[in-house]
């Protein structure tokens, strides 16, 4: 039984984890990375054909997004998932291969002019139909038998609508053990969605760290302050713009807004207008009001019994279409833009800071984690000029940032999640978070706890009977770049050499059959291959 750590090693994004037990491989998460490579990350060590199961923490793209890639390179196992989880994967995934495949369309404008090689996106929407085709909805706090030696249950993480921790069962040779993977943990407290779940068994566990070096500020009253950065943006006439997640940080910022027409915090501006420019946004914020009995916390649910709606009012409007988009920037009065991504590495968002970042009247407001390498991260650290759509763009707007609105827990919250366990786990596997924090974070949760804990490499490998190092993976930094790299650029040949390997793979299982089909399999075959050869 083998655990080796892939995504998210001694870094933020990119989560991916795999399990090796008798004759199956499954993988927990199946991450896309956002901002630059810090480390080389090793590949998953089987074919994507070979893969039975993937289980999924929960939608955000660093968790699921190369979930429809798996699929192009031959995965056709099942993928398990909480049902608000399943539910927001449905657009997350479709939404993520649209962009790609729009920015690929207008890369390959400028190739075709310059002379340069066609680029090609990561996976195509047949690819996310194709996968979604493959997940198994599950209810919380269900133990689902997966197989004779697999059992897992679904947990609230209190990080994301369908947000979980994985509790996973697994046998081999007669040994059972426990390992539970805390995907994202919450931070207490966060309006609509409960609390995190605590889990008080584990053989081994595997721990998220984003925060794992600080704590957050002291309790903050959100409502009041986001109130208060639109009543001076207002007042200079401005807009306050705010790149957020279209799923979870939008809906939180919602609720506050609303909060501050109904309690009337903003006397001066109690009219103002607020812009969702998203159609993700808008689409998650339906998945939300569907999930209400399954996923709301307390307090919202109150509100929904006696008929308010925890994250609508008076003064909301949507943008769905590019022109509606557009059109938001002619608007001659001061408003409030919400729009993805939160880290502004893609979506709308770019062209509402191509139209305000030079205005000295607005306001950029930053709600969430910003990865370095990232333009939000830039931003935040006191960038003075950016590049948007091939232009420089000189940043006078004020820059802001509500860090105590994160969604993740910060360092005493995680060490009180890890606290929960009343047996000591025989090793704390710390991921997901900076490099440096990674290490720091373990070594305060062996201080404090007395667990070994030790922050793999991508690579890294351990037995999971034993609880020791069996593999070691790459501590080789990864080339740094201007620009990313076009990892999609020759993605096409990767999908073949896939399908290559799911053909031997097929070809092995077909041993045994008779000497009749194996005939009309081998003619097929070569046909195929005098075809194509050149």
């Amino acid at each position: 039984m083998r655990l080796n750590f892939l995504g998210a090693d001694h870094e933020v994004t990119g989560s991916c984890h795999f399990m090796q037990f008798g004759d199956k491989n499954l993988l927990v998460d199946c991450g896309m990375e956002q901002g630059p490579d810090l480390y080389v990350n090793q590949e998953i060590p089987v074919n994507a054909s070979d893969i039975d199961y993937v289980f999924i923490t929960h939608a955000h793209i660093d968790h699921s997004g190369l979930l429809p890639l798996l699929y192009s390179h031959g995965f056709r196992g099942q993928v398990f998932a909480t049902n608000a989880t399943v539910s927001l994967c449905n657009i997350m995934l479709k939404d993520s291969a649209h962009i790609q495949e729009f920015e690929a369309e207008w890369k390959n404008r400028k190739a075709k002019r310059a002379g340069l090689p066609e680029v090609v996106p990561l996976y195509s929407m047949d690819d996310v139909m194709g996968v979604l085709g493959h997940f198994i909805p599950c209810s919380y706090d269900e133990k689902v038998q997966v197989e004779e030696n697999l059992a897992v249950r679904f947990v609230d993480a209190g990080h994301l609508l369908g947000s979980s921790s994985i509790e996973m069962w697994v046998r081999e040779e007669g040994k059972e053990v426990k390992i539970v993977f805390s995907g994202d943990i919450g931070h207490e407290g966060k309006p609509l969605i409960k609390n995190p779940t605590y889990i008080e068994e584990a053989d081994f566990v595997v721990m998220e760290s984003t925060y794992g070096d600080r704590n957050h500020a002291a309790s903050v009253d959100f409502a009041r302050e986001l109130a208060q950065a639109i009543e001076t943006t207002f007042a200079r006439g401005g807009n306050l713009v705010i790149p957020a997640f279209s799923v979870g940080r939008t809906q939180e910022l919602l609720y506050f807004l609303r909060k501050i027409k109904t309690d009337k915090l903003l006397d001066r501006f109690l009219d103002f207008e607020v812009y969702i420019d998203s159609p993700l946004a808008i689409e998650a914020t339906n998945i939300f009001h569907k999930s209400v009995a399954e996923c709301f916390d307390g307090e919202a649910l109150e509100l929904v019994k006696k008929g308010i709606n925890p994250i609508g009012f008076e003064g909301l409007k949507v943008a769905v279409t590019s022109d509606e988009s557009k059109m938001v920037n002619f608007i001659q009065k001061p408003i409030v833009i919400i729009s993805a991504s939160g880290m502004c590495e893609a979506g709308r968002i770019r062209h509402h800071l191509k139209h305000n970042l030079w205005r000295k009247e607005s306001t950029i407001l930053f709600v969430g984690f910003q990865v370095p390498g990232t333009l939000g991260n830039a931003l935040l650290g006191g960038a003075k000029e950016v590049r948007l759509f091939g232009e420089t763009i000189n940043v006078q707007a004020e820059i802001r940032n509500m860090p105590g609105i994160s969604g993740h827990a910060d360092r005493d919250h995680l060490l009180a999640w890890a606290k929960a366990f009343r047996k000591k786990p025989k090793k704390i596997f710390v991921v997901h978070g900076d490099d440096k924090v990674c290490d720091a974070f373990a070594e305060y949760v062996s201080s404090e706890l007395g667990v070994e804990a030790y922050a793999p490499y991508s690579g890294d490998g351990f037995d999971l009977f034993t609880g020791e190092q069996v593999e070691q993976g790459s501590r080789m930094l990864a080339e740094k770049r201007k620009e990313k790299p076009m990892r999609a650029s020759s993605n096409i040949f990767a999908r073949l050499l896939a399908a290559g390997q799911r053909l031997i793979t097929v070809i092995h299982r077909c041993e045994g059959m008779p000497n009749k089909e194996l005939g009309r399999f081998a003619d097929q075959v070569n046909s195929l291959c005098d075809k194509w050869e050149r």
